[in-house]
């Protein structure tokens, strides 16, 4: 397949529908061949910036460009993007062959060209032998891959994803991203995929931006987003995060005091970033907390508060603890390994913070 590599940018793009403004000023660059996600709850425009790169509604205020070229004005049926939706949309009266060779009938391809394309196109998603079956003969892991082949053999210049996996079930959607992500590799596409599962995300994508009510909060690589939240929001939506809000009152050159709204004054040594004095939220992960007895030794690098187990959950790789710390719950994950025995609801703990772990955002 003579497939070409391409970037996308979206330079201070806006989109309303009245007075609801649905995308505020969003500026993304995709490189060519790179594996893209769109993540962000319900309503937070990340379909919404999908269907206006295909062309599908259009917005009022800048730039939409592949490869340099403004394609702001282009109709869909012109820009040459190909994309999967949820439901696949399969034509349920034909046989997989003529769905895949849809597009290309359309097209007026040439029959043995045609042939040679659906052919290769079967071939990469592992669907030769299923030709000739109609889609009510396939499972749902197997119709996605003839949207997939549907959508590849027009050799577009983009491959756009509407939350392709959601229909299918957990262990099928892992083994679905899995060959999505090696399909993708495979043809160096650029791809963007549309999601609001944040491990389906990190799991696939090369970078990722998060849009939360159509303003993009933080664009990267699923680490730098889970490691170096940009504010509250990220920090939350990437991932399970403790957020603490309360004041940094008083920085010098080796520590940094934060008063806790609710718990008091904690020190920690100066770590990463630069916070400022004032309002900040404090952040730090579950799996990065220690969780010990009271009465036992403790690590004088972390920095320990006492507090009250509230409930656990038993996860398999880990037990997850709810403990009441003053006046917030704090989320504390310790791995499991046979014969440990959980905390019980009631009991007396301390929990270690690691400085290192610890981020300060101000947002």
């Amino acid at each position: 397949m003579n497939l070409n590599k391409v970037s996308l940018e979206a330079r201070h793009i806006s989109l309303s529908y009245g007075s609801n403004e649905v995308l505020k000023d969003v500026n993304l660059k995709i490189e060519p061949g790179e594996f893209f996600a769109l993540l962000g709850p319900s309503g937070s425009g990340k379909s919404t910036l999908l269907r206006l790169i295909a062309g599908f509604n259009q917005h009022q205020r800048g730039e939409l460009l592949i490869d340099g070229k403004d394609i702001t004005g282009t109709p869909p049926h012109l820009r040459n993007l190909g994309m999967v939706f949820q439901n696949y949309a399969l034509w349920p009266h034909m046989t997989v062959w003529d769905n895949v060779a849809f597009g290309l009938v359309e097209r007026k391809e040439p029959k043995e060209s045609l042939r040679n394309k659906v052919g290769a196109a079967l071939e990469l998603v592992g669907l030769s032998q299923y030709a000739q079956r109609r889609p009510s003969q396939l499972s749902g892991g197997q119709q996605q891959r003839v949207a997939l082949a549907r959508t590849v053999v027009i050799e577009p210049k983009l491959l756009l994803l509407d939350e392709p996996l959601s229909n299918l079930d957990k262990n099928l959607r892992v083994q679905m991203r899995e060959e999505l992500k090696n399909l993708q590799r495979t043809l160096g596409l650029t791809t963007i995929f549309v999601t609001h599962d944040q491990e389906e995300a990190m799991t696939t994508a090369d970078r990722m931006a998060v849009l939360d009510k159509g303003v993009l909060q933080q664009v990267g690589t699923a680490t730098a987003l889970f490691d170096f939240p940009a504010n509250r929001f990220v920090a939350g939506f990437v991932g399970t995060a403790n957020l603490m809000s309360g004041q940094i009152t008083r920085i010098n050159g080796e520590t940094l005091t934060f008063l806790a709204d609710g718990i008091g004054e904690l020190v920690f040594p100066c770590g990463v970033g630069k916070p400022a004095l004032g309002h900040a939220t404090m952040a730090f992960r579950p799996h990065t907390v220690s969780i010990s007895v009271r009465d036992e030794n403790v690590d004088a690098s972390r920095t320990w508060l006492t507090g009250r187990v509230e409930s656990s959950e038993f996860l398999g790789e880990s037990s997850r603890y709810r403990v009441r710390v003053g006046d917030m719950v704090v989320v504390a994950n310790q791995p499991h390994y046979s014969g440990l025995s959980l905390f019980p609801t009631g009991a007396d703990v301390r929990l270690g913070i690691e400085s290192t772990q610890v981020r300060f955002l101000h947002d």
